[in-house]
């Protein structure tokens, strides 16, 4: 059975690639197959399975004919009649695992070629033509429906959508003239054609190991060498056969069939892998094998890789807009084509002719990506464009003059809207207000004044007030000014008539409303404090309704309204501003009230009950007998008092080493950083260096940025005295969020800071700080001895002397004589539990100076 017979069906089966075989194993593979006694379907199926692809199915088919009729020459010579088109082996197929889109867009095109390329396939009936259509239908519908949806969701980003293309391919044309560069290699087939005094064609493929084979001469090395140089070596190779070579004989090499190559396609692509394609490929053509660019891929710095370096630099925006393709080169073997991620994508919104994201290189400016949204749209104001822009957390709206647009660069994320020209007329005037037919008119030989057009408008209404009418007009550098007339006396002949310029509103007034009604204002304890539209009548309690009602604490008790003096008479300037009414409502509602209502531009002031005031809290923590978090009772209860309620102190409690820490204020966050500020300042002063000083003032903005205030501040207190002394000026009186700590007894003293050996030893009663400097190795050289101090567990701070008295838990600090050198973050590490850093550094810097 022949196997020609085989390979037809085969081929119709085979679709996706899954593991190599070769031309070999797959003759083989039939043959045995078919000896026992499987069918052609069976075998075509196991071939699937197996990685076998049309083309290598069409590769086997043809060979197998061709060496069934061929003459069995050597040299494998054809006549001269015979077609000297190339055709291509590019398989355009990844060996990575392929994916299912690609699949599905390529379906139609990869059939339509397959069953093209057997026009004897088409002989063995139209079943199978039939069979083929109804799944590349099917394909196509699918593919059609998630295409769709998909599409949805995705932002529209110019040129990704180029290479879904079926029609545009970017294969290469495998007839086109044979570059004189083009490289030889294994695969490619050589025509050399001899004429003159000796004629002969002969047609040799390039072996793996890079040599043909010509008969009397033996093998000829061509790989690796381009048309040009293999042309020069055959003629020399050549001359030891043929007489009179370069004479009376000549000798020309081409190029026939050629051989497929391997590229990588790497980065930001939908399908990144390894594809075999024709060596006239090109970078546009690797990617379109490789589905194209993905969500985040970059069109306009594709790099391509040759023996470790950038051979070229691709910006597809030069091809689709300039038609360049001067990056775009021929891809070699082994060529790994990179795309990267986007540098910079820009949204353009509003009134562009293709309103869509670009992607833009650094420092591309405005006007370029106007160029490329298709310029401006019919409708749209050029002027000005707006511009929205990511500035650390928030975002900003910046105003771009068309002066401007050349020299404004973009940057990533941003969102340039192009507005749209203003709804302005040249003959367009309007007219408002007390007419039968208000409205816009348009300027004409039959309406050029006030007079013609309130007579086209149908004339005044009956509650027109007639002593007075504005009309608004635009100056020639468009200002506005306006123009009062006395429409009665214009309507009756009374006046001259006015002629009307392009965009002019006139307006006449209600008689009804002319007089002005002011709103009404209510502040204060409401559930919605503001301003609201005056109505004859309206009491005060119509008005807290208006407003949501009373907020919890709000007093009704007494409630104040300031009332506008007006007298229209008056001639004596007062010293009067307001004139006010207090008064009670709800339960408490006099006499007064009930008569009283509220007139324009009034303001109503719904004040706090004197005795409302919210919950306050302090915590208390440490040695006491119930600790936890306490209501204060009373506005000055002071400390004794709420150490008494909480059970007083245990027989551990180390009542000198309690400390308080109280909530800081916002302004007082502010000045303790403004102290942290200046003691950098006076740091950096000694620095002399000016690159050292820079790079000082670097390290102390990074150290600044990331430090942060505590909520809390260290208030020094003597618990001891307080508890004795009850009621005394060291029983101070809590707030609201105080938070007071009683420790247990401490047995220890640490001294950092410039000593030998910073440390923490064993308190002893009644020795001084000379001991205890010298249990951490005694001062070091550059110590600062008179600014040494002292940090006690209560939170107080005091200078360092031989007097001075040590107690259990203090830290001793002792400071460098270089400031600029000297870094306090450790320390302020290390008493942060004392109390709050902001303090303490402030405190460091007075004791310092």
């Amino acid at each position: 059975m022949k196997l020609t017979r085989f390979l037809v069906p085969i081929m119709l089966m085979v679709a996706m690639p899954a593991m190599a075989m070769t031309d070999q194993q797959v003759v083989a593979y039939i043959t045995a197959q078919t000896a026992a006694g499987k069918s052609q379907s069976q075998i075509g199926q196991e071939l699937l399975a197996k990685g076998v692809t049309p083309e290598q199915i069409q590769r086997i088919k043809a060979q197998y004919e061709k060496g069934k009729g061929g003459t069995g020459s050597d040299t494998k010579s054809t006549a001269s009649g015979n077609s000297r088109l190339r055709t291509s082996t590019d398989q355009s197929s990844s060996t990575t695992k392929g994916s299912k889109t690609r699949g599905k867009r390529k379906s139609k095109n990869s059939k339509s070629s397959m069953l093209g390329g057997f026009g004897e396939v088409m002989l063995l009936g139209d079943v199978l033509m039939l069979e083929e259509d109804e799944m590349m239908m099917e394909d196509d519908l699918l593919y059609g429906l998630e295409e769709e949806e998909e599409d949805e969701d995705k932002i529209k980003i110019y040129g990704h959508d180029i290479f879904d293309s079926r029609e545009l391919s970017f294969e290469p044309n495998v007839n086109m003239a044979t570059p004189q560069n083009y490289r030889l290699g294994p695969g490619d087939e050589v025509i050399i054609d001899i004429w003159g005094a000796s004629e002969d064609n002969l047609r040799e493929e390039i072996s793996p190991d890079g040599k043909i084979v010509i008969s009397q001469l033996g093998p000829v090395h061509l790989n690796g060498m381009t048309v040009a140089e293999a042309n020069r070596y055959v003629k020399n190779i050549f001359a030891k056969k043929y007489a009179g070579v370069g004479t009376d004989t000549d000798i020309n090499l081409t190029l026939g069939n050629i051989r497929s190559i391997q590229v990588d396609v790497m980065g930001e692509v939908k399908t990144p892998g390894s594809f075999r394609i024709s060596p006239f490929s090109n970078v546009f053509h690797a990617i379109y094998n490789a589905e194209g660019i993905n969500d985040i891929g970059s069109l306009r710095d594709i790099k391509v890789m040759r023996n470790g370096k950038v051979v070229a630099n691709v910006d597809f925006y030069d091809y689709m807009f300039k038609g360049k393709d001067s990056g775009n080169i021929r891809l070699q073997e082994g060529d790994v084509v990179i795309v990267p991620p986007y540098s910079e994508l820009v949204n353009v919104e509003g009134n562009a002719k293709r309103p869509m994201y670009y992607e833009m290189k650094p420092g591309e400016s405005l006007s370029k990506l106007i160029e490329y949204a298709g310029g401006f749209a019919g409708n749209a104001y050029s002027d000005v464009v707006k511009v929205e822009r990511l500035n650390g957390s928030e975002k900003m709206i910046y105003t771009i003059e068309k002066s401007q647009y050349p020299s404004y660069t973009l940057r990533d994320g941003d969102i340039v809207t192009i507005g749209e020209v203003t709804d302005k007329y040249s003959n367009k005037v309007e007219l408002k207000g007390a007419v039968n037919r208000p409205g816009t008119y348009a300027i004409s030989d039959n309406l050029t004044s006030v007079r013609q057009l309130i007579e086209k408008a149908d004339g005044l209404a009956e509650d027109a007030y007639l002593q007075r009418a504005l009309i608004y007009r635009e100056r020639p550098d468009r200002s506005l000014e306006i123009i009062s007339v006395n429409i009665g006396d214009l309507m009756n002949g009374l006046t001259a008539d006015i002629k009307l310029n392009r965009n002019d509103v006139v307006e006449i007034a209600n008689a009804n409303t002319i007089t002005e009604r002011g709103a009404l204002t209510i502040e204060g304890y409401v559930a919605v404090p503001g301003q609201y539209q005056y109505a004859a009548g309206t009491t005060v309690e119509d008005l807290v309704l208006q407003a949501g009602g009373l907020l919890e604490g709000a007093s009704t008790a007494r409630v104040e309204v300031a009332r506008r003096i007006v007298d229209q008479n008056a001639t004596d300037a007062t010293t009067q501003i307001a004139e006010m009414f207090t008064f009670g409502i709800g339960d408490n509602a006099d006499d007064r009230y009930k008569t009283f209502s509220l007139m324009p531009y009034d303001v109503v002031h719904i004040r706090k009950s004197p005795t409302y005031r919210k919950q306050e809290f302090v915590k208390l923590d440490g040695e006491l007998l119930f600790p936890g978090s306490y209501a204060l009772e009373t506005r000055n209860e002071r400390v004794s008092e709420i150490v008494k309620r909480s059970g007083g102190l245990l027989e551990s409690a180390y009542v000198k080493g309690a400390y308080l820490k109280r909530k800081m204020s916002e302004e007082q966050k502010k000045k303790q950083m403004e102290s942290i500020k200046n003691a950098q300042k006076e740091a950096q002063r000694d620095i002399k260096d000016t690159q050292l000083l820079a790079l000082q003032q670097q390290q102390d903005s990074i150290q600044l940025a990331k430090f942060e205030l505590e909520e809390f501040y260290n208030v020094g207190i003597d618990l001891e005295k307080a508890l004795a002394n009850p009621g005394s000026t060291y029983d101070f009186v809590l707030k609201d969020g105080d938070q007071l700590m009683v420790p247990e007894l401490q047995s220890t003293v640490q001294i950092s800071g410039d000593v030998l050996f910073p440390n923490t030893v064993t308190y002893v009663p009644g020795k001084k700080l000379k001991y205890y400097v010298e249990q951490a190795g005694g001062y070091s050289d550059q110590a600062k001895k008179s600014k040494a101090f002292v940090v006690y567990m209560n939170g107080s701070v005091a200078k360092a002397k031989g007097s001075t008295l040590i107690e259990p838990g203090c830290h001793i600090i002792v400071p460098t004589k270089d400031k600029a050198k000297f870094d306090w973050s450790p320390i302020f590490q290390i008493t942060s539990t004392l109390g709050s850093l902001a303090t303490l550094a402030a405190t460091v810097v007075a004791l310092t100076k």
